[in-house]
């Protein structure tokens, strides 16, 4: 109750507050392609029901059709403010609009597609007990998935590479925050992700 209470408030301040740069980022983004602000791709939520989430669009509007869900930091699907918005994480401020909405909440356990949740079985499965968030300890160990997976020559690489290694750790940390979950891991877990994004 008081983590869902947390998250509406500080997710509908944060969006106020930071709603001129959120502006100047839709535009920008209009401008550098054609397509639309956003990119409302289907996750997995809390006990697997699936939710659209929002994100700037950092790739061109067929990029599902191109390749696959795992993205190298080099992958010529990303649009030119893609790549900005990509290695600050600002591509996922829009999120704040499904905090607001109560399907995530600021921290918790990253949203997987689809396809990528099936694949958590027995004791990983409860990382789907709670709502998933916009960071978490696995956020923290991996700010930059495109960077690990940069240099597959194909999409398909890509995700054999993310989930040989990437997969196990994320899920390890995933497991481990729903494990230790209270008020103050959240806030904890917030601070070292400003202090990544602003410094690392």
């Amino acid at each position: 109750m008081i983590k869902s209470l947390l998250d509406l408030v500080f997710a509908s301040l944060g969006f106020l507050l930071l709603s001129p740069i959120l502006l100047a980022f839709a535009i920008w983004i209009k401008l550098d392609s054609p397509g639309p602000v956003f990119y409302r791709g289907v996750r997995a939520g809390k006990n697997f029901k699936p939710f659209r989430i929002f994100k700037f669009r950092s790739m061109v509007v067929n990029a599902e059709q191109i390749g696959g869900p795992s993205t190298p930091g080099d992958d010529p699907r990303v649009t030119k403010s893609g790549k900005f918005l990509r290695r600050f994480k600002l591509d996922e401020l829009p999120q704040l609009i499904n905090v607001v909405k109560g399907e995530i909440s600021l921290v918790g356990p990253r949203p997987e597609v689809m396809e990528y949740a099936k694949l958590y079985t027995g004791e990983e499965k409860i990382v789907y007990s709670v709502k998933p968030g916009m960071t978490d300890y696995a956020s923290l160990w991996n700010i930059d998935e495109g960077a690990v997976l940069a240099g597959a020559k194909t999409t398909e690489e890509a995700e054999r590479k993310y989930l040989k290694e990437i997969r196990p750790e994320k899920v390890r940390l995933q497991m481990k925050y729903v494990k230790e979950m209270s008020v103050w891991t959240d806030i904890k877990i917030i601070l070292l992700t400003v202090k990544s994004i602003l410094f690392d």
